[in-house]
């Protein structure tokens, strides 16, 4: 049925073809929908609000209030124009007039729905080529009322024209909606196992700052009512992209929601709701996309604000802002109490692979993950299948998060492998060619419920996660010598290059004269600089002892026999060349490590623990990999030999 409104709708098309260019179908189209769909809501009441408006001049909006009185108390918008979609027709001289006026007939709190749209420009620009007739009589045929149109089956429709229109102009459909049954997983592991959710009556805030058209807000809805039928739920959520904006706006109200409860703008520099925190949190933020234009406003929170702000434990990288939303998201999930029904915020949001593992041991990114791991906020995350989502074929994960942890789940962290869990469809969409069935959104709830060890699940201590990355260091050994190679190195560093020229030029005579005497490489540096200051005193090149430190170093290399080159305390000084690092699991001593993994190849090495630094990262992948043994050299030989004899054979047949 969805699929047939959504073909027929999408079929106006016909009707602007050879007019309008493909990438424009989607901005005329959508907008109908909506006033089509709205128009098909009021209809039942239109009549009693129109007789309770009558009483107020045109310049003055009725009181609300008294106009959801008259509509039922379900909608918080109105129309008070005397037409409807299937009257406008009636008046063919004065339709684009009449249209606009419809429009404009509109409550205030909707109007900016079409006005994101620019949908005054469209009508006009439909009258001046004669269409503005035949599209209004084929928006009247699609019957889109709630009794036909269910508000679940709307946002099917939207999506599916939503897709059509990024396929006509090229455009990305998955930066718009998430497809539904990995909604449909997210929302049933935030619900799952949680008892107040069917106390009658309860309340439920559901928020989603990357609200998209407003299927993850929609289907949180049906799961909740679905459980609960007596259950009080608000929907909550922001948007950027002004066209997505207006369908969810226009979705949500159809539903009885708040007409403020949906808000277009930046969630990372405008954030809404600023002072409320929800009981659920759903974000498919975008994937991979990077921040820059945001960078100022987002590093001044970070820096004033602190762990008061939504970004207080880092920033991640700004070529991909994924972790960004999920701090926010984070911040927006309500604390828990002591009241029997004020329990802490649950959130499920959909990453790419990156934010599991990006940046190392003291990066942004680590201690965004260190952050979420100390404050327990991490329940589970769930490993999707590939090619789930219209615009990209890359694996993705959902996270899910929890500010009041059941006592069983308490410092720990489930890992569910479900990439293998799907099923294949008939005909890609996009990127996307699978799909989650029932049976596999049964099958890894299950898992989830379960919280116990197998195959494709696993259960973690947060602190198996982190590790410490040590700086292990080596004694700086060097030998002197006055070869070409080290001359001219010595004569282009920075060093002799800030030298007067005359100066400059009779260094240059001195090295060049002293590689010819003698290349002998010395073990001793106080004999070497001894030589070296003889000849400089000599040519009467004086250099000051920053000057004279640079040249020695320039005229020296490393050597495992070289003489020791110690600090002023008489601790050996580290060679910098021979710095490395290492990433030490938590629950091993470093020190221990240090004699066990690394003295035994390099015995004069040692930790600079000043350099330490702590590290997180979730290597969800390396936890459920399964070696496979590489096949018998025989069985190998034998399918050569097979395939070997086939060519042979071919090649006999061609010959003949």
């Amino acid at each position: 049925m969805t699929f047939n409104h959504a073909q027929f709708i999408w079929s106006a098309a016909d009707i602007l073809r050879n007019t309008y260019k493909q990438h424009q179908y989607g901005e005329i189209i959508l907008p109908f929908t909506v006033l089509a769909r709205l128009d098909a809501v009021l209809a039942p009441t239109k009549q009693a609000v129109l007789e309770a408006a009558e009483a107020y001049d045109q310049d003055t909006e009725p009181p609300l209030g008294l106009l959801r009185n008259k509509a039922d108390h379900q909608y918080s918008f109105f129309n008070r124009s005397r037409h409807t979609l299937h009257t406008l027709r009636g008046d063919t001289y004065n339709l684009e007039e009449n249209l606009r006026a419809y429009v404009q007939g509109f409550s205030e709190n909707v109007r900016d729905i079409f006005e994101q749209y620019k949908f005054e420009d469209t009508i006009l620009d439909l009258a001046r080529h004669d269409l503005l007739f035949d599209l209004l009589k084929h928006f009247a045929q699609a019957d889109l009322h709630p009794e036909r149109v269910s508000n679940e089956q709307m946002g099917h429709i939207f999506e599916e024209l939503i897709r059509r229109f990024a396929e006509a102009s090229n455009e990305t459909a998955g930066e718009h909606f998430t497809p539904r049954e990995v909604i449909e997983l997210m929302v049933t592991l935030l619900v799952a196992d949680e008892e107040n959710l069917h106390t009658p009556g309860v309340v439920r805030d559901v928020y989603d700052p990357t609200a998209g058209t407003g299927g993850m807000l929609s289907v949180a809805e049906e799961k909740i009512r679905k459980l609960n039928p007596h259950a009080e739920v608000n929907l909550l959520g922001q948007e950027i992209n002004p066209e997505s904006y207006a369908i969810c706006k226009a979705d949500m109200v159809t539903k009885g929601q708040g007409i403020d409860n949906i808000v277009l703008g930046n969630t990372l520099t405008d954030p809404a709701f600023s002072h409320r925190t929800f009981h659920y949190g759903l974000s498919n933020p975008p994937f991979g996309v990077d921040w820059k234009q945001n960078k100022r406003i987002v590093e001044t929170e970070h820096q004033v604000q602190g762990y008061a702000g939504r970004f207080g434990p880092g920033l991640p990288r700004v070529s991909d802002g994924s972790l960004l939303f999920l701090m926010h998201l984070i911040h927006k999930l309500r604390e828990p109490g002591t009241e029997a029904n004020n329990v802490g915020g649950r959130g499920a949001i959909v990453l790419n692979g990156s934010p599991l593992f990006t940046g190392g041991a003291g990066s942004g990114e680590s201690n965004i993950r260190k952050w979420v791991l100390e404050n327990d906020y991490l329940e589970a995350i769930v490993g999707l299948p590939t090619d789930m989502f219209y615009n990209t074929g890359i694996s993705t994960y959902v996270w899910l998060l929890n500010k009041e942890k059941p006592e069983n789940r308490r410092g720990k962290v489930q890992l569910i492998d479900a990439t293998e869990m799907f099923t294949k469809m008939r005909k890609s969409v996009g990127s996307k060619r699978k799909m989650l069935s029932q049976e596999d959104i049964r099958r890894v709830a299950q898992l989830y419920s379960e919280f116990t060890e197998s195959k494709h699940s696993k259960i973690f201590k947060n602190e198996d996660f982190f590790y410490r990355t040590i700086t292990v260091e080596r004694p700086l050994r060097l030998n002197y010598a006055f070869t070409a190679e080290r001359v001219e190195r010595a004569l282009s560093s920075k060093a002799v290059a800030k030298l007067d020229e005359p100066v400059r030029e009779d260094l240059q005579k001195l090295l060049e004269e002293a590689s010819q005497e003698s290349s002998t490489v010395s073990l001793s540096r106080d004999a070497f600089q001894k030589d070296l200051k003889s000849r400089l005193d000599a040519a009467s090149v004086k250099l000051t002892p920053a000057q004279l430190k640079a040249l020695m170093q320039e005229l020296s290399e490393h050597d495992d026999d070289g003489e020791l080159v110690t600090k002023r305390g008489g601790s050996p000084e580290p060679n910098t060349a021979l710095r490395d690092t290492e990433n030490v699991p938590w629950d091993v001593d470093i020190h221990e490590y240090l004699e066990r993994e690394v003295k035994p190849f390099v015995p004069d090495a040692w930790i600079d623990e000043s350099k330490t630094k702590v590290g997180v990262e979730i290597p969800f992948t390396r936890h459920f990999y399964e070696y496979v043994p590489p096949r018998p050299l025989e069985e190998i030989d034998r399918d050569l030999d097979e395939v070997l004899g086939r060519i042979r054979t071919r090649l006999e047949q061609v010959k003949a």
